[in-house]
């Protein structure tokens, strides 16, 4: 399969588990009483409403086009949309609420991961580059959902991992977590990206976010593929289903 093909699969796949996410958190919120999202028009499955500029085109564009030409395949994923408005004031427990709300998203993830894995069952019935594209296609969005939904677990806020924590820890500790919120991104991006990448230079293997999936989301993906019919390692998954372009 064409590698610019590949990636505008690849960059549709991600784009889509994104804005699955988002809307989860969305209708969480309508769920236990509140209807902001719904009001803004931020429940709907169209992609421009979810579109931040740099989150979910820019910065995924560059990462998955980047793979294409230099024919590395799609192993990083990074984005995020426009995040759903929330007001907390209006749930019955705000803190637990929101807890609630921050879990919809990586949930929706998983569960899409599992549908995706049930879905392979019926590739088979399809032909010609119809199968290849399919198969390609759910490779990545299997991935793209696995690795967001476990991702956005990490325990620091604004993730909602973070906001889980939040929810769980006592009063006094929540709310000291809660202030992490401010500078949340900053750490993240610094000790996902940055940092293992300068410590690299000099020979030292730190990656904390590889060391997370691994922790957190094989367990969780073993789980799915083995209630889907599919017992095996997840890479060996994919690529038996053609998540390597299709040939």
């Amino acid at each position: 399969m064409n590698e610019w093909f590949q990636g505008g699969l690849s960059f549709a796949a991600l784009v889509m588990a994104i804005i699955l996410h988002e809307v989860s958190h969305g209708y969480a919120a309508l769920a236990l009483g509140d209807d902001t999202a719904k009001k803004l028009g931020r429940l709907s499955l169209n992609p421009l409403v979810h579109v931040d500029r740099v989150g979910t085109i820019i910065l995924p564009g560059i990462f998955l086009l980047a793979q294409a030409a230099l024919h590395t395949g799609g192993g990083v994923f990074f984005g995020w949309a426009k995040p759903v408005p929330i007001a907390p004031w209006r749930f019955r427990d705000p803190r637990r609420g929101m807890m609630l709300v921050a879990l919809a998203g990586p949930l929706a993830n998983f569960a899409l991961t599992f549908l995706s894995l049930l879905a392979l069952n019926f590739t088979p019935l399809l032909a010609g580059p119809v199968h290849a594209y399919v198969l390609s296609f759910l490779g990545v969005f299997i991935m793209a959902n696995i690795a967001l939904g476990t991702f956005n677990l990490l325990p620091i806020p604004p993730l909602d991992g973070g906001r889980v924590m939040v929810g769980l820890l006592p009063e006094r500790l929540a709310m000291v977590w809660a202030r992490l919120e401010r500078v949340g991104i900053i750490i993240v991006l610094l000790g996902v990206f940055v940092l293992p990448s300068l410590l690299g230079q000099y020979g030292i293997q730190f990656n904390p976010l590889w060391a997370w999936l691994h922790a957190i989301g094989d367990p969780i993906f073993r789980t799915l593929a083995a209630a889907a019919g599919y017992p095996r390692d997840l890479f060996l998954i994919l690529h038996s289903f053609g998540a390597d372009g299709g040939g």
